[in-house]
């Protein structure tokens, strides 16, 4: 595991079900977009995996990932979910559910434990998800992810 490289940890990266999964963590400075932390991490855009946070109901919250050049398809989320209205917390909000700033949330060593919903299209693979503070990602498997996080895979997003 790579806890001990005398960088600064994050809660994500000491989340213990990344214990005995391969990954690695990659650490490089604030990005101005997606196609630039591709590149950085060295992986596709679409293995990018983003993190939202979406409302249920009061104080009921999902994760959902979402391939970096993807969206969010409400009209399917809904559908998944049951829900008629789903809404996006704002930042203040997001924090105090995950213990995350936007632009790092990740679902590894968040402050609650939600349910995870994964789109479909993850799975096997490289895969780049955030570690928890800028710059700080996880390469990992795709498949591992939806594993260890036991998240629900479904058609949940639309090309951007």
């Amino acid at each position: 595991m790579h806890h001990n490289d005398g960088m600064e940890s994050t809660p994500a990266l000491e989340d213990p079900r990344l214990d005995g999964v391969d990954h690695d963590v990659v650490r490089h400075g604030r990005v101005g977009s997606l196609a630039e932390a591709a590149e950085l991490r060295g992986v596709d855009p679409s293995a990018i995996i983003k993190t939202m946070i979406v409302r249920r109901s009061d104080d009921d919250y999902v994760f959902v990932l979402v391939p970096g050049d993807r969206v969010i398809d409400w009209a399917k989320l809904r559908a998944c979910l049951g829900e008629r209205r789903l809404s996006l917390p704002d930042a203040d909000e997001a924090r105090t559910v995950s213990g995350y700033e936007r632009g790092t949330i990740t679902p590894f060593g968040a402050q609650r434990a939600l349910d995870v919903i994964a789109d479909e299209r993850i799975g096997p693979g490289p895969v780049s998800i955030g570690g928890g503070a800028h710059g700080v990602s996880i390469t990992i498997d795709g498949a591992a992810v939806v594993r260890i996080l036991d998240a629900s895979s479904a058609d949940v997003t639309k090309p951007e």
